[in-house]
């Protein structure tokens, strides 16, 4: 079981952040811009079909999801947060999206088949649990991907520049975004974890200046397309990636 008084204050923040910030925020130029290259990624990383069946594990407002769904089979988004599951049903009937489904839950209370899901996707929600909700997490995972299945998943890394550089010149936009209980993390450590479960996972670098510039200038679309053009450059040179500001994680359920 996680930490109650942690959950607690991670549930008081994002009731406080999905109180309209984030449908906002979210919206914004820049933001949407992020989610629909994230979009675009999954899809190759994951290589869905028309017919996937794709679980999200903290989807929030389902912002990326309503993205993906026309691509795939059928999608449904997890996430604790009442306020974000009212939210994203609420944008799926009014863009009229009938193939995804939104359900209020967590590791403790949600319950899939074996194999259920050909990708299973985790975009900045790895980073909100304890060392022992991880490990329940990947063992979770592999049992609910299919053969040939795919996890995907993009988190903070604790070696980020962006990080400690944003923390000294703009702390209050960084309490706004994140909890006290969450945290960057380790690449190999995670890969590590997935590895362990029997799935066939790597770790990149995705982004050194994209993401934070998309949030502290979430209006600025053509900025935030010129910085990706340089994390396209950045994330490929060795001695800078591990400096990089998020990783993702690719892990492959072996096909029988």
């Amino acid at each position: 079981m996680p930490d109650e008084e942690a959950r607690r204050r991670e549930l008081e923040h994002h009731e406080a952040l999905y109180a309209g910030f984030a449908q906002e925020h979210f919206a914004r130029p820049a933001v949407r811009a992020f989610r629909e290259h994230l979009a675009a990624r999954i899809l190759r990383a994951t290589r869905a079909s028309p017919s996937a069946r794709v679980l999200s594990l903290g989807c929030g407002i389902g912002d990326t999801e309503l993205l993906l769904a026309p691509a795939v089979g059928r999608i449904v988004g997890v996430d604790f947060s009442p306020a974000a599951i009212r939210q994203a049903r609420q944008d799926a009937a009014r863009a009229g999206i009938a193939n995804a489904e939104f359900l209020e839950g967590d590791l403790d209370t949600v319950r899939f088949e074996e194999g259920a899901f050909d990708a299973v996707l985790a975009v900045f929600w790895l980073h909100h649990l304890a060392d022992a909700e991880l490990d329940r997490m990947a063992a979770l995972v592999a049992a609910w991907l299919a053969p040939g299945g795919v996890f995907y998943s993009l988190d903070p890394n604790r070696g980020r520049l962006a990080g400690a550089v944003g923390r000294l010149l703009v702390p209050r936009l960084m309490k706004r975004y994140h909890t006290a209980d969450e945290r960057e993390l380790e690449p190999a450590a995670i890969r590590g974890l997935f590895a362990a479960r029997g799935l066939e996972a790597r770790v990149g670098i995705y982004d050194f200046l994209s993401t934070p510039l998309a949030g502290l200038f979430p209006g600025a679309r053509r900025l935030y397309r010129l910085a990706r053009v340089l994390d396209h450059l950045l994330v490929r040179t060795p001695l800078l990636a591990r400096l990089g500001s998020n990783f993702e994680l690719v892990a492959r359920q072996p096909s029988v």
